[in-house]
């Protein structure tokens, strides 16, 4: 309750303020970067209130940020999603305001930000941002608006695969159920979110076929500039064929190696039980302890990679 007053009071100081949220967003992140501004602006349509960073096209049918943010000085509050570490706000000038609020569920390995409200129990920020809004109703009488309820639900349900990963607790499904209240369609949201173009289907064939899959139970895979290319998908939209193979048999943790143009590696971890975001973290990233991403800047880099996570799975299964 003290943090929700403090995130509330610094809120009605500002008469400007500038919303950020991590690059190369996803639907937790943009849910929970728009979902606040829209609320923000139903409370206090006086105030200056954007949304920045590049945009995904993938994901606009939930929102594209203002074609032209105003800049942030001395006197702008900014408040920033979903977003562990500085170096991956999405867009300049977040450190020139007069004061950051940082809301997020990641490990706090980068802490910023007075205040600064870090909860890793939580599925999503955007299950986060529900129980603010929730409680600024009952205590506040601040009314949410249904284009909050809507990103919030997208957000939490992208962050959690449809309620199927273990993030999942009881308290994310009372902040879904208290989010179908609201005048929103979810269908549309599922059958948007999870549409696939040709091309990317054809990519997973691709996937499921040349995948390795090791006797410790560690899978890899690589996407390379020419299979991209191939099938017209970009580095971003790749991230929908991360999970083709994770129901397979044998499989523990898995890692995907997406080549970028200059020739480093974008590297995506997920797990069925071993910690794998301290892995990140020695290779430049971090994340969950079961979902995370790093960056390899070489192939030598992307097969320590692998061998570390076999080390990983074997003493899982010695365990």
């Amino acid at each position: 309750m003290q943090m929700f007053q403090a995130i509330i009071q610094t809120i009605e100081q500002y008469s400007k303020i500038m919303i950020f949220r991590h690059e190369r967003p996803d639907p937790d992140a943009l849910g929970s970067q728009a979902g606040l501004a829209a609320w923000i602006r139903k409370q206090f349509p006086c105030k200056e209130v954007g949304t920045t960073g590049e945009n995904e096209p993938s994901l606009s049918f939930l929102t594209t940020m203002d074609e032209q943010p105003f800049e942030v000085d001395a006197e702008t509050l900014v408040i920033v999603c979903d977003t562990a570490n500085m170096a991956r706000i999405d867009g300049g000038g977040w450190d020139q305001g007069a004061a950051i609020i940082k809301i997020d569920h990641h490990p706090n390995e980068d802490p910023y930000g007075e205040p600064m409200w870090v909860d890793t129990k939580k599925s999503s920020t955007c299950e986060m941002i529900t129980e603010l809004v929730l409680y600024a109703q009952q205590s506040y009488g601040w009314a949410i608006p249904n284009e909050t309820a809507r990103l919030c639900y997208a957000g939490l349900i992208g962050d959690t695969g449809r309620f199927q990963f273990s993030n999942t607790t009881p308290n994310t499904m009372r902040m879904a159920a208290e989010l179908l209240a609201f005048d929103f369609d979810p269908g549309a949201i599922y059958a948007e979110m999870y549409k696939n173009p040709e091309s990317l289907v054809r990519l997973r064939g691709e996937v499921l076929k040349n995948f390795t899959l090791t006797e410790d139970g560690a899978a890899y895979m690589y996407l390379t500039q020419d299979m991209l290319n191939k099938y017209n998908v970009t580095i971003n939209e790749s991230s929908a064929v991360i999970n083709s193979f994770a129901d397979t048999e044998g499989v523990i943790a898995w890692v995907f190696f997406v080549e970028e143009e200059q020739g480093t590696y974008r590297v995506r971890f997920r797990s069925r039980g071993p910690v794998i975001n301290q892995l990140a973290v020695k290779y430049h990233g971090g994340g969950h302890t079961m979902a995370a991403g790093a960056k390899a800047e070489n192939m030598k880099e992307a097969e320590d990679i692998i061998q570390e996570l076999e080390t990983i799975c074997r003493s899982w299964k010695q365990r």
